[in-house]
């Protein structure tokens, strides 16, 4: 029986109570500790899809051998439920991928016959498919493959998953010709080649002859499920090319909105700069890509950060901006969220002189509403 400690910590597993599990695991509480229906913190974490408490567990022992009362492992327990996000992490972490519960099921067998077929579990799929999952292993007890459950239950895009054909095994460490397809696909955003080819042996952080990686070349190219894929199996958001892009800083540049929340959960460095000496707040005002900045500035981005060219977002804004309605709203959300209306640029001018020698009317009365001088 789990002690008192260990008890309150799966109560608080079960709430998704990250604060009092941390407390509580501080104290002394196992995150393995099991209760009499063979449930852990670890367990449930995985199950329940709670992903900070998931990442808790781990880094406090989290036993990724452990089983629950069907003998499945926390990988099975998230791929029923399409947890993917947890799935790609417990993968991470080194789960067994086709280890065989006491219903005769693998992770991959319990996200198709028990799943609904939806994005969250074709993800789930793709995810298992990159890790090595086998899709031609069949059921213990009736011999059904997942690719015969998925077609028996109409989930055309997880079948599509499950069908891709596998390139060749790689035969040298790393295969030039895998690293090469998983390249080609997430510049095509093709997941489901992007999943078969590091199936195949492709190294996640493979690069192509200017140093883009497969993350970096999805996410210039706006391929978001190609991109979420690699995230959740912990591709770099970080890793510069030759130009000194990585996948957080071209977003930037295209405005995706999706991209920058996809790659938000991989923690990018905020700070990186590229080859300008900017971040990508700055070349998402100076192009006008509203909701990029509305979004972008609710992050801990640093909006008063000045590039090589001694300028900010504020100013680039104005600079190179066009002084309409796209540049006159991104003024006043930079305002509104902190910038500093009378930081100059490198020559001492500041934005509102910018504004009055550009003639933005509407820009230069923001700025002055705004103290600026």
């Amino acid at each position: 029986m789990p002690s008192t400690l260990d008890s309150q910590l799966i109560a608080a597993a079960w709430k998704n109570n990250v604060p009092e599990a941390r407390r509580l695991i501080t104290a002394g509480a196992n995150v393995n500790a099991v209760d009499d229906t063979v449930q852990s913190a670890f367990l449930i974490a995985a199950s329940e899809g709670h992903l900070e408490l998931l990442n808790l567990t781990l880094a406090n022992g989290g036993d990724v051998r452990s089983l629950d009362s069907y003998h499945g492992t926390a990988l099975i327990r998230a791929a029923e439920r399409g947890h993917a996000a947890v799935v790609g992490r417990l993968i991470q972490a080194g789960v067994p991928v086709d280890h065989v519960n006491n219903l005769g099921w693998t992770a991959l067998h319990e996200a198709v016959i028990l799943g609904k077929g939806t994005p969250q579990y074709v993800d789930t799929v793709r995810l298992l498919i990159a890790a090595g999952a086998d899709p031609t292993k069949p059921a213990a007890t009736d011999g059904t493959t997942p690719l015969q459950a998925a077609n028996d239950r109409g989930q055309t895009a997880v079948s599509a998953a499950l069908d891709t054909k596998r390139p060749p095994a790689a035969t040298t460490n790393p295969a030039p010709s895998s690293s090469e397809a998983l390249l080609s696909a997430a510049a095509a955003g093709d997941a489901n080649k992007v999943a078969v080819t590091l199936a195949a042996g492709a190294p996640l952080e493979s690069r192509d002859s200017h140093r883009r990686t497969a993350l970096l070349l999805a996410s210039l190219n706006d391929h978001v499920d190609a991109a979420r894929l690699l995230v959740q199996l912990g591709a770099d958001p970080d890793a510069q090319d030759d130009r000194q892009d990585s996948a957080w800083l071209v977003t930037g540049v295209t405005g995706s909105v999706a991209m920058l929340e996809t790659l938000l959960p991989a923690n990018p460095d905020l700070t990186l700069r590229n080859r300008f000496g900017g971040i990508s707040v700055i070349p998402a005002s100076e192009r006008g890509h509203v909701h990029y900045v509305r979004r972008v500035v609710k992050t801990k981005t640093n909006l008063n950060h000045v590039n090589n060219l001694g300028w900010t977002a504020l100013l680039e804004a104005i600079i190179l901006g066009k002084g309409t309605k796209p540049w006159q709203q991104i003024v006043q959300i930079l305002i509104d969220s902190g910038a500093n209306p009378n930081l100059p640029d490198a020559n001492g001018v500041t934005p509102l002189q910018h504004a009055i020698s550009h003639n933005y009317t509407q820009i230069a009365t923001t700025l002055q509403r705004a103290g600026a001088h």
